[in-house]
């Protein structure tokens, strides 16, 4: 490939990496360097009048200086030319490893909880949607989706602090949007529903963004909440017509474990029941409002406790 000249110096290679590394001299090197990190090689030779740089094997067009910056990894040589354009020996190889470009990464945490109340059907309740950004990168075009179910019907957005929250109601999505949430930050969602059937609702709400997410375990939270098949009336007739005479409590025929305790305004109890069978019809009591504490157990063998006001009136 070259013509080579007996007793020509064999041109060798003085090395400094751009990013403060320490200089280093010498023959068949490694070096290993960061990524976005350079290396200025520098070729030694007597008498030379120019040079070529070679990688892997191959000549590198246009580099024909003493100096050449290597920015790529490779396997680096350099032959030297005197005036007469006899070459030098191929110098020593530099082997030069850069380092992979770092992933941004960004570990999103989202938890969502419903209030801890008893509900029944028809009755409107808060999920909480908490999202934060462990870091170590910030976050960016960050995205929660939460697809309600068919239990629940969509009643209300309370807007978010950071980011934008709207909700599709062909598909029932809200999704709420956050163009940065910066390491350690985080940001809540209130959203507002109704649940229209009994039993346990599960809710499941994600979260994306665009870093890399070294931990995808939690970006997923998923909440379930248990409601009650019954309504509790807020005022019944007991007059004698046969109408609404009895305090009634639609659904509660399914809960057999149930105990219902009614106070007057000044906290004496008027009535107790374990086990209430919808019957009770205010006997001796005045018209007025009353205070009553609903327990029944749930499937989860769990009690929730229901409680609220009832009013009689005897002249409808």
């Amino acid at each position: 490939m070259f013509n080579r000249k007996q007793g020509f110096v064999t041109s060798l290679l003085l090395l400094s990496a751009t990013a403060g590394f320490a200089q280093a001299n010498g023959s068949g090197q490694t070096v290993n360097l960061p990524y976005g990190a350079a290396l200025k090689a520098k070729a030694n030779s007597v008498n030379a009048a120019s040079y070529q740089w070679i990688k892997d094997d191959v000549v590198i067009t246009g580099a024909t200086s003493a100096d050449y910056t290597i920015i790529l990894t490779g396997t680096y040589k350099v032959v030297s030319f005197n005036a007469a354009g006899c070459a030098s020996d191929i110098s020593d190889p530099i082997v030069v490893n850069i380092a992979p470009p770092s992933l941004l990464t960004a570990d999103l945490m989202i938890n969502k909880n419903s209030e801890s109340r008893s509900l029944t059907i028809n009755e409107t309740f808060e999920y909480l949607i908490q999202v934060k950004n462990n870091g170590i990168a910030d976050a960016t075009f960050v995205k929660v989706q939460d697809v309600l179910p068919p239990e629940l019907t969509f009643e209300q957005l309370i807007n978010p602090v950071l980011g934008m929250a709207r909700y599709n109601q062909g598909t029932s999505t809200i999704l709420w949007e956050i163009d940065q949430l910066k390491n350690g930050q985080m940001a809540d969602l209130k959203i507002k529903v109704k649940a229209i059937k009994s039993g346990i609702i599960r809710n499941t709400a994600t979260v994306t963004a665009l870093e890399t997410d070294p931990n995808l375990n939690n970006n997923t939270s998923t909440d379930s909440k248990s409601i009650v098949g019954i309504i509790i009336p807020n005022v019944f007739t007991p007059n004698g017509d046969g109408l609404n005479d009895t305090f009634q409590i639609p659904g509660l025929e399914f809960y057999e474990a149930n105990e219902l305790t009614v106070v007057n305004r000044w906290g004496g109890t008027v009535y107790e029941k374990k086990g209430y069978q919808n019957d009770w019809a205010a006997t001796g009591l005045s018209e007025g409002t009353y205070f009553y504490l609903l327990k029944v157990k749930s499937a989860t063998n769990k009690w929730e406790v229901y409680k609220g006001f009832v009013t009689i009136l005897r002249s409808k």
